[in-house]
């Protein structure tokens, strides 16, 4: 029992420290969407500048905690924040992933070389820091130790970091229930974009987030001191195992995180403790937590699976698709020449050395352009492949197999290792998740598969001599890197053939839209799967010529640590192209050395370098050599804008005439563009709605104009009164696509405004640039005739201006009292609405999600009655409601009219919206076709616009 009670105490010390990191990325995943992979990294430099200002300059450990934890942690959080996650939340989830890696790797060779050049500067009181263990903590030193229980004991360390935990818990739960900061951080996490759109800024709540995440990596990396030293490596693996209880916290639940947090610390030992049968697997003890990762991955993907899910992460524009050969290959081909030739003339056989290397490291990232490049799928094991085949060519050259044969051997044996690791991995889907899966095989391959004696032979490995073939003698460096640049050479060319094959078009199908392309008869699961083996074959192969460099491998040479570092610099290089990777095998072998020779001895700068090209990524997500081309077609192509824009201005003043005289024509028979309504006898006010056909013209400047037509006699306000909210001759649209086209639309205090039109009319875009969450390509927004156009969806909001979105406008995982709480701060006024609905009432403390789709609806609309909004826009605010529900809604609008609210309804249900309306206006093609008062709208007119045929 006092084995059992030890086993769970201890276990609890690390797990309190995984539950700490494990709720810090709940949280910032929470608020950026971002999984951050150097979040061990910040507790790493937290841990160090804690051990440097108490042990080397004997500042008081308590202080030093405190400033560490509630100061440079938060601090750090925000800068990074600030400076990078704010932009990567726009990238590709491939960009996403390399960045934090790179992150990973800079911010501890960052915080070592500051150790380091203190340290020459003379400065007193400097400590070194690398791989230092045995460490201080908060308490007393060396620490003290108690047994509460016969044969059970406990220090002080570890009663520090069990209350410090609580606290953290304590405090992060008040925080989160029983704030308004916390309610909308918590609204944040449900739902980034309606927080925006009710005036939260959402981006100060990510720094929020970030400050807290790295505040509890920060107490993790000063707790864990006493535990784990100074070692990056030891923070890093730290954190890999506390991303199993994010995981099964679903990177959604606090509570759920940190418990499992907890639980897998006790797990680990018990583990350690009792699994006799783990005696006999080398390396079973340290891989349980990557075992529990890949598990729960694999479980909670079974449960949130979802069909017809496009990637994201679309390729960019070929600028030079259907070029002749000469400008695709040329440059190419030449520094290709240049660097055959220099391998045999300038270079010394030290740098001939390093040339090679870099051509053969060239090959291994080749797979990555494989597999994320083409595939979009981040792997995180390509080490593993390298390893495998390095170990399995050398056991059969032990056994007196030639060369070549080792080599094939070892390239089939990677490319089956790739399919077992992908079999699994690719049930998860992409992103995230594959990536933390196929790094989780790869720590289980490094510590259980490379161990076994048979495949590894003990710590020196296998020699592997390079061969002589033919004439050939590939011992020499020179031709060895020669022949190494024709294999590169040829993979170029193989893996460019292959991408405009057949299988290299089914392979883009996949990953641009996995159910369409099973609609087309691609098999999505045997495609990735050949190009995971593709990929894992091809890293096979250019490690093995990699490792043969050195004569030598051991099973340490590649490790999953090693990977990581791998794909920040392939991808910060460009991912897209094999010649990309070719360039980042050469940086990643010559850099160091170059810096060595020239600028620095340290080894950390390098390395940081390496590190901040992966964070360049936020700027430039197709990598820096990608981005050259890519500046040079944009550079092309403005000159081609600007010359075409000089051409119609020489042509003389006929542009504004021929303006003028459309206006005319189309004023004329503009009545006949929809046959909505008969062009009656209208009450008088602005210009008729005909104009807006000639002011909608795409190559026509759009003056401005009174948007309605005419003017309902329902609202009680002048047909002269100011527009509460007015759209100008607006263009907008998604990707460069035009969606609007010139579209005026205006609505008054007190009046309400149908939009009307067939799907894909553009209704939802005019809502979405209403409220701010789409920028005007061109034209102007005014609210309360001020020009609101560069505003985003926060100030608009705050403003006045409230977008009921497409569905339903509540935030699904806060209770009904939580999102009332949003919009009233008071208990009085949430209490007024409970009153006015007491089906809300009785379900004041169940999740929003839980509700019908009228109590949704209703709970979105209820608090407006006690605050009513300037300008309320609706999308659609009846779509799958009964028709009892939506009288009801219908009735609450009515309401919210009669308070002097102004109100753009957008429907696709003309009968019910008619009988509320005061004016319509009739959306097609992006172009407002009509627009006047309800009384002019025929029913049987109005069905033969929507479906061609009448009533």
């Amino acid at each position: 029992m006092a084995d059992l009670l030890g086993f769970v105490l201890s276990g609890l010390v690390s797990g309190a420290l995984y539950a700490l990191l494990a709720t810090g990325l709940v949280l910032s995943y929470s608020a950026s969407g971002l999984f951050n992979f150097a979040h061990g990294a910040t507790a790493f430099l937290c841990a160090l500048a804690f051990y440097e200002l108490h042990s080397g300059l004997g500042w008081p450990a308590v202080p030093v905690a405190l400033l560490v934890v509630a100061g440079f942690a938060p601090g750090l959080g925000w800068a990074l924040d600030r400076l990078m996650f704010r932009k990567l939340a726009r990238v590709g989830p491939t960009a996403q992933i390399t960045a934090t890696i790179g992150l990973l790797v800079a911010l501890p060779a960052a915080g070592l070389w500051v150790v380091e050049l203190l340290t020459d500067a003379g400065v007193p009181g400097v400590l070194p820091a690398e791989n230092q263990f045995g460490l201080p903590g908060i308490g007393p030193s060396p620490a003290r130790s108690w047994q509460p229980v016969a044969g059970v004991g406990v220090d002080s360390d570890q009663l520090i970091t069990w209350v410090a935990t609580a606290a953290a818990a304590a405090g992060l739960w008040v925080l989160l229930r029983h704030t308004r900061l916390g309610l909308r951080l918590r609204a944040a996490v449900d739902d980034r974009g309606l927080t925006e759109l009710r005036g939260i800024s959402a981006d100060r709540l990510s720094s929020v987030a970030w400050m807290l995440a790295s505040g509890l990596a920060g107490l993790a990396g000063v707790l864990a001191g006493p535990l784990l030293g100074l070692s990056a490596h030891d923070y890093t693996l730290f954190l890999f195992v506390s991303a199993t209880a994010a995981v099964l916290g679903r990177f959604a639940s606090v509570p759920v995180a940190f418990a499992a947090g907890l639980g897998l610390g006790v797990v680990q030992n018990l583990v350690a403790g009792y699994a006799s049968f783990a005696e006999r697997v080398t390396g079973f003890r340290t891989a349980v937590p990557f075992l529990i990762l890949f598990a729960g991955l694999l479980v909670l993907a079974r449960r949130q699976r979802t069909a017809g899910v496009a990637v994201a992460d679309a390729p960019p524009a070929d600028h030079l698709a259907g070029a002749s050969w000469r400008r695709r290959w040329g440059a190419w081909s030449v520094a290709g020449l240049l660097a055959g030739l220099a391998l045999y003339t300038v270079t010394t056989p030290f740098w001939s050395g390093l040339l090679a290397q870099g051509l053969a490291l060239g090959l291994v990232f080749m797979s990555i352009t494989v597999v994320t490049g083409l595939g979009a799928m981040v792997s995180l094991a390509q080490a593993a492949f390298v390893t495998g085949a390095a170990l399995v060519a050398g056991l059969l050259m032990g056994h007196g197999w030639p060369f070549v044969l080792a080599l094939l051997a070892g390239t089939g044996a990677a490319a089956l290792l790739g399919a077992l690791v992908a079999l699994p991995a690719l049930r998860l889907g992409g992103g995230r998740s594959l990536a933390l899966a196929t790094l989780a095989l790869a720590f289980l391959a490094d510590q259980v598969l490379f161990q076994l004696g048979w495949l590894r032979n003990g710590d020196a490995g296998w020699a592997l001599p390079r061969p002589v073939v033919g004439p050939v003698d590939l011992g020499d460096d020179r031709a060895f890197g020669v022949t190494v640049l024709v294999l590169v050479a040829l993979a170029c060319w193989g893996l460019t053939a292959l991408r405009d094959s057949s299988w290299g078009r089914a392979v883009l199908a996949v990953r641009s839209a996995p159910a369409a392309a099973m609609a087309s008869g691609v098999s999505v699961v045997r495609t990735q799967l050949l190009l995971f083996a593709v990929s894992a074959g091809l890293a096979g192969f250019g490690g093995v010529l990699y490792a043969s460099y050195n004569t030598r491998v051991t099973a340490t040479d590649f490790t999953a640590m090693t990977g990581l570092v791998w794909l920040a610099v392939v991808v910060a290089a460009g991912v897209r192209r094999p010649q990309y990777a070719v360039v980042a095998g050469l940086v990643y072998a010559l850099a160091p050395h170059v810096l060595s020779e020239w600028v620095t001895s340290s080894a950390h700068l390098p390395v940081i370098l390496f590190g901040l090209a992966g964070l360049a990524l936020a700027n430039d997500p197709d990598g820096y050599v990608a981005a050259v081309p890519l500046r040079l077609a944009a550079r092309r192509r403005r000159r081609l804008d600007a010359a075409e824009a000089v051409g119609p201005e020489e042509g003389g003043g006929t542009a504004a005439e021929g303006v003028g005289a459309a206006g005319v024509v189309g004023a004329a028979t503009a009545t006949a563009t929809v046959p909505m309504a008969r062009p009656a006898t209208a009450p008088p006010g602005p210009p008729a709605p005909a104009a807006a056909d000639v002011r909608n013209a795409p190559d026509e400047p759009d003056p401005p104009a009174n948007p309605n037509a005419r003017h309902s006699p329902h609202s009680p306000h002048s047909p002269h009164s100011p527009y509460a909210l007015e759209l100008r001759g607006v263009w907008a649209g998604y990707d460069g696509g035009s969606v609007l086209r010139g579209v005026d639309l205006g609505v008054r205090a007190g009046e309400i405004l149908a939009v009307l039109g067939p799907n894909g009319a553009g209704k939802s875009t005019a809502c979405r640039l209403a409220a701010g969450a789409l920028a005007a390509a061109r034209g102007t927004v005014h609210l309360g005739g001020r020009d609101v156009t560069r505003h985003g969806a926060v100030r608009r909001a705050r403003a006045g201006v409230l977008l009921a979105p497409e569905g339903r406008g509540v935030f699904p995982a806060l209770s009904v009292e939580d999102n009332l709480a949003l919009h009233l701060g008071h208990p009085d006024e949430r209490a007024c609405v409970y009153e006015r609905f007491p089906r809300l009432a009785a379900r004041r403390r169940t999740p929003a999600g839980a509700l019908s789709g009228g109590e949704q609806q209703l709970l979105a609309l209820a608090p407006l009655l006690q605050r009513p909004p300037r300008v309320l826009v609706a999308d659609e605010p009846s779509l799958g409601l009964a028709p009892r529900v939506v009288n009801e809604v219908y009735a609450l609008l009515g309401e919210l009219r009669a308070t002097g609210t102004a109100l753009l309804l957008v429907e696709e249900k003309a009968a019910e919206i008619l009988g509320v309306a005061d004016t319509v206006a009739y959306l097609a093609d992006g172009r407002v076709q009509w627009c006047g008062p309800r009384a002019e709208v025929e029913a049987d007119l109005l069905t033969e616009a929507y479906l061609g045929v009448r009533a």
